[in-house]
């Protein structure tokens, strides 16, 4: 959930913490996102075509993760921060009956626009699932 208070630009500095957010993943939010963002490749709802595929499960899609990405950040900076870029890499799958637990640093800041960068990463069992930074303004 977002918080309702947001982080003020001069409040933060570089090399603050934010607090870490595990999800749980499971089938209805790997299919359940698939099908939101109108994603029906079979490999995020049809475990048949999944293992067919060399997957031992469903996982999920690039979308999903993005959206849970947006959802660490905005649970930290609050309904007044403006995010204005995100770049995000994938890496181990996410398959259902595991947790993925996400982690990010205040990595830069610049005065003249109030923007600030994050560096964030969402591990589960397997390793890392996204790595990526974000870069969002702040009152």
């Amino acid at each position: 959930m977002t918080s309702q208070k947001t982080m003020r630009f001069d409040d933060v500095a570089v090399g603050d913490d934010l607090p870490a957010l595990a999800v749980p993943i499971t089938v209805p939010l790997i299919a359940g996102g698939a099908i939101a963002t109108r994603d029906y490749f079979p490999g995020h709802h049809d475990l048949e075509a999944a293992r067919k595929l060399g997957s031992p499960n469903i996982f999920m899609n690039i979308l999903t993760t993005n959206g849970l990405v947006q959802r660490f950040v905005e649970s930290w900076a609050g309904i007044d921060a403006r995010m204005t870029t995100l770049k995000i890499k994938l890496g181990a799958p996410n398959y259902p009956g595991d947790t993925m637990t996400f982690s990010g640093k205040v990595s830069a800041k610049r005065p003249e626009d109030r923007s600030v960068e994050l560096t964030l990463a969402g591990t589960n069992s397997i390793g890392t699932h996204v790595s990526g930074t974000v870069r969002l303004h702040l009152p």
